[in-house]
């Protein structure tokens, strides 16, 4: 049988390399490759990381989305102990706090292409 290994999510962006360093803040994980139109983070285990490909023409989603808005594909949770301390880390890093949330112990974010992610916590 083939193995099959998920190596990364990707993120379509006008700015793969600023949309990275701001993932490499959040997430402390290293640049592995840099080029103008690829970049990527690849946390130190070697597991699977995030890729940030160009997309001149990106639109960014909305959220909460209506029917005739361009959608949300997919987000990124990313769990961390401390809710507020993590969302400050973000926003001091780039992002956006969404005006919606829908729930206690999540916020939910925009990364600087207008991505949204999620911080949450266990509990």
């Amino acid at each position: 049988m083939t193995r099959l290994k998920l190596t990364s999510t990707v993120l379509g962006t006008p700015d793969p390399h600023g949309l990275a360093v701001f993932y490499q803040k959040l997430l402390g994980w290293p640049i592995r490759t840099d080029e103008p139109e690829w970049v990527t983070l690849r946390p130190e285990d070697g597991s699977a990381g995030l890729s940030f490909q160009l997309e001149t023409e990106h639109t960014p989603p909305v959220w909460p989305a209506g029917r005739e808005d361009q959608q949300m594909q997919l987000h990124l949770d990313i769990e961390v102990g401390d809710l507020p301390t993590a969302v400050a880390l973000a926003t001091g890093a780039g992002a956006t706090v969404a005006e919606y949330q829908p729930q206690n112990g999540v916020r939910v974010c925009f990364d600087p292409a207008g991505h949204p992610f999620c911080l949450w916590t266990r509990g």
